[in-house]
């Protein structure tokens, strides 16, 4: 994704992300936005980080009041279905419950498993959300020229 260009987030799609982190709360949710044209179709994922906490507790020391982890085969299947009816993953998203909407060294880490970015193309939207009220979102985008995500506009239409 170019670093610079902001991303387009339908009032839809703003209320539908915002809904998820609510209703969460105070956990963190995750999902993701697909989109086909203006078609923009949001996928509430599970977060699957108390699960990993209570097997391995020493591996994944963080629960989902701080953490989220996607299902891979979740994910996995919601793309694949997507892509079949001609969609394009657009954006992943997940809130920040009684914390700021900052791209942490662990999303950083959940995006570019292997140094670089699993889907460079696709935006990452955090959610800051306190006591059930949304307080911001932001959106970040990785960028080529500074290896790094970086923090680019939202354009609510």
């Amino acid at each position: 994704m170019d670093g610079q260009q902001a991303v387009r987030l339908t009032e839809e799609v703003w209320n539908e992300i915002s809904k998820h982190a609510q209703d969460t709360f105070p956990e963190e949710c995750c999902g993701v936005i697909l989109a086909a044209g203006e078609t923009e179709q949001v996928h509430r994922l599970k977060n699957i980080q108390n699960k990993h906490h209570a097997l391995d507790p020493q591996t994944y020391p963080r629960t989902a009041a701080i953490a989220y982890a996607m299902d891979p085969l979740e994910l996995d299947q919601v793309i694949r279905q997507g892509e079949s009816k001609g969609q394009r993953l657009k954006a992943f998203y997940h809130s920040h419950p009684d914390h700021d909407a900052y791209f942490s060294d662990e999303d950083k880490a959940f995006a570019s498993p292997f140094g670089e970015p699993t889907y460079p193309e696709s935006a990452q939207i955090v959610i800051s959300i306190y006591n059930r009220a949304v307080k911001i979102i932001r959106a970040f985008a990785w960028s080529e020229e500074n290896n790094d995500f970086i923090e680019i506009p939202i354009d609510r239409t």
